[in-house]
Formats: structure tokens, C-alpha cells, sequence
């Protein structure tokens, strides 16, 4: 019996071998086909986008992409109603475990309204993020704010785009940190949300690259 033990254990152990893949790989879980890229928004390069309705005021908010990116996140409001803002000036910042990102506004002009309620339930962000838009604002320079916004076919070109290259910046964050590659077990993936086990450094490393276009 305990000859037998003997020779079944790393048999066992074998089939159950953790398989080190690295993280480029592991990421292919995040793919383009499960991330939402609406017609009819633009999209801009700091993972926001603005929407113009018939009465003149445009939705802005997050895309799917960054909060697929982080997981579940506080938000917090910068700016309120009727103040004015600039395109490219902070408007929100989402926190996980104190690391932060900070959004900025894709288009200039005057904030109509403020989705006050996504501040006492984040969760309904990545439910749907363009039902859940963060600000109504009054564009004042809509047509030259939005020249280089992307929509449609374009839009989920450059998504993906951006996957490839948030695998390769991830890859690079996890050699600075360790020089083992990431180990999951066979067959498994890594989940979404990569950005929620790393740590602030990577988290400011991600605001630079990607968020401050």
C-alpha cells in the first residue's frame, strides 16, 4: 500500500503540475468579443466616451475596456453642476484599495448634470458603462473636440489595439517585480480585472500610458 502511495503521489501531482505561462498568454482571457464597443458613441484615447444627444448636451463616461481592466472601483466626482470644464481636466477618480486612476474629460464646456448616484453604487458602472454615464455637459467646441474621437469599426480596431498593448505592459510590470513568470494552473486562465492584483506603481504606470492622452 505504501509502495503504492509512493508511486501514485507524483503521478498526481503531474496531472495537477502548475504550467508557468506568461502573462501576454494569460491575458487572451480579456478578448475583444466580451468587451461592449457601442455604435453611435465616440470613443477617445483616454478610455472615456461622449455621445451627443438631440437636445445639445453630450453623456460622457468610462469605457468597458478600463473597467474591464480594474474591477470593481469607488468613484468620486471632481466636478460639479454648471462649473466648467476642459478637455483633458480631471472630472472623476476611481480608488480600489487605495490605488487611484483619474478620468479626464474628452470634450470642454459647461456640466449640466452629475450622475450623482454612481457615487453610492460604483457596481452599476460595469453593469452597463454607457447607461452609466458620469456627466451631461454642454460642449462648447464639439465638432474640434471630437475630430480624432473614434467610432464604430474604428473604435473596436483600436481596442484592440490597446489590449495588445496593456498585455505588453503588464508582461513588463510583472518582470520588474519578479523574475519568475506568471504560474497558473493547466488549462487555466487568468480572470478579468488584471489590474486589481497589481499595485500602485503599476496603477500610476497605467495612468501615464493609457489614460493621459
Amino acid at each position: 500500500m505504501i509502495v503504492f502511495l509512493l508511486l501514485i503521489i507524483p503521478f498526481w501531482g503531474f496531472l495537477n503540475r502548475p504550467v508557468k505561462t506568461k502573462v501576454g498568454s494569460a491575458l487572451k482571457a480579456i478578448n475583444l468579443q466580451a468587451l461592449r464597443i457601442p455604435k453611435g458613441l465616440y470613443f477617445n484615447k483616454n478610455h472615456t466616451w461622449s455621445h451627443l444627444e438631440k437636445s445639445g448636451v453630450a453623456s460622457v463616461g468610462m469605457d468597458d475596456l478600463l473597467l474591464h481592466l480594474t474591477g470593481g472601483v469607488e468613484l468620486s466626482y471632481l466636478k460639479e453642476q454648471q462649473e466648467k470644464v476642459k478637455r483633458g481636466e480631471p472630472i472623476a477618480r476611481i480608488t480600489q484599495e487605495g490605488k487611484e486612476l483619474v478620468i479626464t474629460s474628452p470634450i470642454s464646456g459647461e456640466i449640466d448634470k452629475v450622475h450623482v448616484s454612481l457615487a453610492e453604487d460604483s457596481g452599476a458602472i460595469n453593469k452597463d458603462p454607457y447607461s452609466s454615464w458620469l456627466y451631461r455637459i454642454r460642449p462648447e467646441k464639439w465638432r474640434e473636440e471630437t475630430h480624432d474621437a473614434m467610432m464604430s469599426d474604428q473604435a473596436f480596431d483600436w481596442v484592440g489595439k490597446e489590449l495588445e498593448r496593456f498585455r505588453d505592459y503588464m508582461a513588463e510590470e510583472f518582470r520588474k517585480s519578479t523574475e519568475e513568470e506568471m504560474v497558473l494552473q493547466e488549462g487555466g486562465e487568468l480572470s478579468g480585472n488584471p489590474l486589481k492584483e497589481m499595485d500602485s506603481e503599476a496603477w500610476n504606470g497605467f495612468q501615464e500610458k493609457f489614460l493621459n492622452i
